[in-house]
């Protein structure tokens, strides 16, 4: 009997070292697995990622491009969304000096400096200095493809220029030619125009308007853009040395990608 319980204690001894083996390996082959997947998980998480901020980067920050200062104020004709009025570059052929401004409704450079362009609009469009000529025509335009960014369409265009009371025409360049025109590749971008009787308006100032950013926590004083126009109205020279503007590229359509 002894000799029996021996043997079928031997046998089922056996069986359970086997499967003990067996469960071992497979916790070991877990153990791994994960630790592999936690590693592929992080090389997933991380080079893409760096890729894709490098990505974001690029894409949301860009400075204006070089015009030629005395460049031409390029004809346009645009509709305006908020009371449906077409405008036309004729239509401040009477004013000393025009403020072109490249802008939409979602770029934060835009937003970091909407209240503060208002601001100053309101200010040298009334002309309060009275040491400075008539005052100054000022003109918004966005370009961004509704295709890619429907947040910048005109419905919505409307809306911003009266939630913010703009004093100023915002017009919808839906064909983006005459962004083209006037070389613009950001937002906001600023092109200043002086007219001298009835030569054509001349670029005098393409820069930025101040030295603040969205995230270097400078305050926004449009210190650039102020004294470029404080220059043309009270007829002094605008310095040559001027800073590009820097924003968000404007948006163009998918079809013609620049």
């Amino acid at each position: 009997m002894a000799t029996v319980a021996t043997a079928g204690a031997h046998a089922l001894a056996v069986p359970r070292r086997a499967f003990l083996a067996t469960r071992t390996k497979q916790l070991s082959f877990l153990s791994t697995s994960l630790k592999m997947g936690f590693n592929l998980l992080q090389l997933r998480s991380t080079a893409p990622a760096t890729a894709r901020k490098n990505l974001i980067i690029r894409a949301a920050r860009i400075e204006s491009q070089g015009v030629s200062l005395g460049f031409r104020a390029p004809h346009f004709e645009l509709p305006e969304p908020l009371t449906g009025k077409m405008w036309k570059l004729e239509d401040f052929e009477s004013y000393p000096a025009l403020l072109v401004m490249f802008i939409c409704n979602h770029c934060p450079f835009v937003k970091h400096l909407q209240k503060d362009i208002v601001k100053l609009s309101n200010f040298y469009m009334t002309v309060a200095n009275p040491n400075l000529l008539k005052g100054l025509a000022v003109v918004a335009i966005s370009s961004n493809s509704v295709a890619t960014h429907p947040q910048d369409g005109p419905e919505f265009m409307a809306e911003e220029a009266k939630l913010f009371n703009y004093p100023f025409p915002y017009l919808y360049d839906e064909s983006q030619d005459v962004a083209q025109d006037f070389g613009a590749a950001c937002t906001p971008e600023f092109f200043l125009f002086k007219k001298d009787g009835r030569r054509p308006f001349q670029l005098v100032y393409h820069g930025q308007f101040d030295d603040s950013r969205p995230s270097n926590n400078l305050p926004v004083t449009g210190r650039d853009i102020r004294l470029a126009i404080e220059c043309v109205l009270s007829g002094q020279p605008v310095s040559s040395n001027q800073k590009p503007s820097v924003g968000c590229s404007i948006k163009w359509h998918p079809q013609t990608v620049q």
